[in-house]
């Protein structure tokens, strides 16, 4: 896959993510009470694979911005009446941000 396909995919997810993050959550989708921790985690774990795929020269500046889109969320749903903003969402965040950042570097290194 190309940069510019990275870069494409990178932008379409955080659009994708951050109109699902401002969604009503339908009643019945919550299967087990952490379930929400473990999409953050995955959908930001993704953010940063695409994020660090598509800019590997500067990877503390992409981990930065998805923090702070990550928080960035976490306002825009607490403006809303069908959302909260939580924290531990933001960690969760955090989390799935810095396991892409493992994950892209010991690829790098095992590809070298």
């Amino acid at each position: 896959m190309t940069t510019r396909l990275f870069r494409l995919a990178f932008v379409t997810a955080l659009v994708v993510i951050f109109v699902l993050s401002l969604m009503p959550v339908p009643e019945g989708l919550m299967v087990f009470s952490w379930q929400d921790k473990v999409e953050h985690v995955l959908a930001f774990f993704g953010l940063g694979l695409l994020g660090l795929a598509s800019r590997l020269g500067r990877p503390v500046v992409t981990m930065t911005g998805l923090l702070a889109y990550g928080g960035l969320i976490e306002l825009a749903q607490g403006m809303t009446a069908y959302r909260m903003a939580d924290p531990a969402d933001f960690l969760a965040d955090a989390i799935g941000v810095a396991l892409a950042a493992v994950t892209i570097r010991v690829w790098m290194q095992r590809t070298i």
